[in-house]
């Protein structure tokens, strides 16, 4: 793309908060449930989806706002959908309980299983970029190695389902957050694991007893946050013992049981997160302040995303099928 040139080889300004709507692109026939920019910064104009449609889209989200592929390889709601590193690739699962890797170019199965269970979260490893983790409604978490096609590691956990992974910088521990809420305890809503050796680290990490959607890394400090279905989210360190920052709560938004991503900009100051009324709320990291609110979707937003390299322009998506572009 000629308008993501000019950034490659600079380093990435200061995020300012999007005034207006760039691009509407509506192709789902379902809800939204994941979208991902293309990690190759030269690429990153590409824009993949992932619907409750049985499809995943790849849209030049920068230039032109269109379709550029559809991929129908799910004969289910796809849950979960990632880049490869490369930008090759395409890794996705759903509710089929299958998963593929699928050539961007071509549109054919590089690799494809079946699992025992509906696969709500994917997730490649940060240096290794042949394995990946695979969650969903099962107490197992896999890591998978694409070269063999093959089952390396199973991670167990006394859950009955992973609703996000995070791996932690450097890929030697990563996080789970699961639906483990009893009325007597909260252990287990988010569990510390070595990826090597699959030992648990810890599982006394988020005591209130809200199951926690999403999970998001901040790209400078050894920081992360849980968004929880208790309307707010929670800051914590990510280094052991992984403890909550008791001052800091982003609350404003609503979860509603949806599925809402959370995202830090990529210098860092802003968290932005989607909320069930439709709404994109931007915080400031270190206050933990509402900057603003942008009415983006009638429907419940899911996800909003800051784009790599351009600064503060943002693809948003909605349980209507609808993908927005903001800057």
């Amino acid at each position: 793309s000629e308008l993501i040139k000019p950034y490659l080889g600079s380093k990435y300004k200061s995020t300012e908060v999007p005034k207006s709507l760039i691009f509407y692109m509506s192709r789902h026939s379902g809800p939204v449930n994941e979208i991902q920019w293309c990690p190759v910064r030269e690429q990153s104009h590409m824009l993949l989806s992932a619907s409750m449609d049985k499809t995943v889209k790849v849209w030049d989200a920068v230039d032109t706002g269109c379709c550029l592929k559809t991929y129908s390889c799910h004969s289910c709601a796809v849950r979960a959908a990632r880049w490869s590193s490369c930008g090759r690739r395409i890794l996705s699962g759903g509710f089929d309980s299958t998963l593929h890797l699928t050539d961007v170019e071509t549109g054919k199965q590089i690799f494809s299983s079946k699992t025992e269970f509906r696969i709500s979260a994917l997730k490649f490893h940060p240096t290794e970029s042949n394995i990946f983790l695979c969650g969903g409604f099962s107490p197992e978490v896999k890591a998978w190695d694409i070269r063999t096609s093959k089952v390396l590691r199973v991670y167990k956990a006394a859950v009955q389902q992973t609703l996000d992974i995070l791996f932690l910088p450097e890929g030697r521990e990563f996080l789970t957050s699961t639906d483990a809420v009893s009325r007597d305890s909260a252990d287990r809503t988010i569990i510390a694991w070595d990826f090597q050796s699959a030992a648990k680290i810890s599982n006394q990490i988020f005591h209130e007893r809200y199951t926690c959607p999403s999970l998001s890394l901040h790209p400078k400090e050894s920081m992360f946050v849980a968004q929880t279905n208790g309307n707010y989210m929670a800051l914590f360190s990510a280094q052991r013992p992984y403890r909550i920052n008791k001052k800091k709560r982003y609350e404003g938004h609503k979860v509603e049981g949806f599925a809402v991503g959370c995202e830090f900009s990529p210098d860092g100051t802003l968290l932005v997160t989607g909320s069930s009324d439709g709404k994109v709320f931007f915080y400031n990291y270190h206050t933990s302040r509402v900057i603003c609110t942008l009415s983006a979707h009638k429907e419940a937003c899911v996800s909003a995303i800051f784009h790599p390299v351009l600064p503060s322009l943002l693809a948003t998506c909605d349980w209507a099928g609808e993908i927005k572009i903001w800057q």
